[in-house]
């Protein structure tokens, strides 16, 4: 079994892959003060839980945030005896990336990339909500030509209430009306219809760059929240998509 890692500015995404099929997926906050210790007897204790201690043998690590990258790495050999494979431009990721500066692109992005080439017909833009939202642009050359980064619903929804003295912190969910009868409404409006509307603007954009249509395929925690209020609606919703790119890029590189 293979354990793959996603390393996030606000979640850590944990799956446990059988073969090709994704088994579990356990989320916890990311916190930069937990130490390696901690981190190892978390997971130690998560896969005793659930009688998967002996079974993982290999692990893969995405992470955007290189104090915790070593540190969770050095963990899973100190406590599981592991040996991770660390996602960078470096591997072998079956796509070109074709970006400016590749040692700049994420490593989730990558995995993002390689999922949907491997996966979905390709042109393919996938938009993934995490803590920013992106868009991750593949070309019918099958090469990852770069995307669009923006700050996430959840980002926005904080920056109104900690720059403002009245607007409230609130949880995003599906706003009812575009015009908002109370603060709240009115937020969650702004962000959620606000946001979908940036993003059939940001498609109709690459689309227009890339000069034909795109598969595309979002990720992401807020995927259902905003589907409905877009005008383009997502071919595909595959929250687990960069898990999955993470599990083919370890069969590449095994």
């Amino acid at each position: 079994m293979l354990i793959a890692i996603d390393i996030g500015n606000t979640n850590i995404t944990l799956g446990v892959f059988n073969n090709n099929e994704l088994v579990h997926v356990w989320r916890l906050s990311t916190v930069l003060s937990r130490t390696e210790d901690e981190y190892g007897v978390f997971l130690k204790n998560l896969l005793r839980e659930n009688n998967l201690e002996t079974e993982v043998k290999n692990a893969v690590i995405s992470s955007v945030v290189v104090q915790l990258t070593e540190r969770i790495e050095k963990a899973i050999k100190k406590y599981l005896n592991i040996d991770s494979l660390i996602i960078t431009h470096k591997i072998n990721t079956n796509i070109k990336i074709k970006t400016d500066t590749p040692s700049q692109v994420g490593a989730d992005r990558i995995a993002n990339a390689c999922a949907a080439a491997k996966l979905y017909s390709v042109p393919a833009i996938v938009v993934d909500f995490g803590t920013a939202t992106s868009f991750d642009i593949v070309n019918e050359k099958k090469e990852f030509m770069g995307g669009i980064i923006t700050a996430g619903m959840k980002i926005q929804a904080e920056a109104l209430s900690a720059k403002t003295s009245k607007l409230p912190n609130l949880f995003i969910e599906a706003p009812k009306t575009a015009i908002g009868r109370n603060t709240v409404d009115a937020m969650l409006s702004g962000i959620v219809r606000g946001h979908a509307a940036m993003i059939d603007g940001l498609i109709f954009e690459c689309e227009r760059e890339l000069g034909q249509k795109a598969i595309i395929i979002a990720t992401g925690g807020y995927s259902n929240v905003i589907s409905e209020f877009l005008r383009r609606k997502f071919d595909y919703i595959n929250p687990d998509l960069t898990l999955i790119g993470e599990k083919i890029l370890f069969d590449l590189n095994r």
